[in-house]
């Protein structure tokens, strides 16, 4: 009987082990990006961050992503979320955040192919921020196009290039 239960268990793990690989080995996004500042474009006023790197990590049937960033004036910034590609609102938790009522505290995410998502942040259930991001057909190059709107209310988008 413990024979039994000793190998339903390794089947069950192998299996939920080989469904994670398979998922990081079908998803481009897998894995640490670090922003090409030089080819990202931002909106008047500049990049906010001397340096940026996004690191997406498989965890079963949901994805992780951390955020990380040092400003321009040597602090650092993170944001992280998990979830699902299910266009559902998943909670955002943020690390350095400067005032914490201008940060938003939702996303969602959906994936329309397999080199594509698009993402939704809002605050109080009102949008704030989309994104779309393309991962280059050949892996190495990951393009998020992202609008809003400024402290002003103004339209803006950014363009923010990152190298696998």
């Amino acid at each position: 009987m413990k024979k039994r239960i000793l190998a339903f268990v390794t089947v069950i793990a192998l299996a939920v082990l080989g469904s994670s690989v398979l998922l990081a080995e079908s998803n481009p996004f897998i894995g640490t990006w670090q922003q090409d500042m030089a080819k990202s474009k931002y909106a008047e006023g500049g990049p906010v961050a001397l340096s940026r790197s996004i690191t997406y990590e498989s965890q079963g049937d949901q994805i992780k992503s951390t955020h990380d960033a040092v400003r321009n004036d040597g602090t650092h910034l993170t944001w992280t979320y998990t979830g699902k590609f299910d266009g559902k609102d998943y909670p955002i938790t943020w690390t350095g955040a400067r005032n914490a009522a201008d940060q938003t505290d939702t996303i969602s995410v959906k994936r329309p192919n397999a080199n594509t998502f698009e993402a939704i942040q809002k605050k109080g259930g009102k949008v704030v921020t989309t994104a779309r991001a393309v991962v280059s057909k050949d892996g190495k190059t990951m393009t998020i196009t992202a609008k809003g709107t400024d402290a002003k209310g103004q339209p803006v988008t950014n363009v923010t290039v990152y190298e696998k």
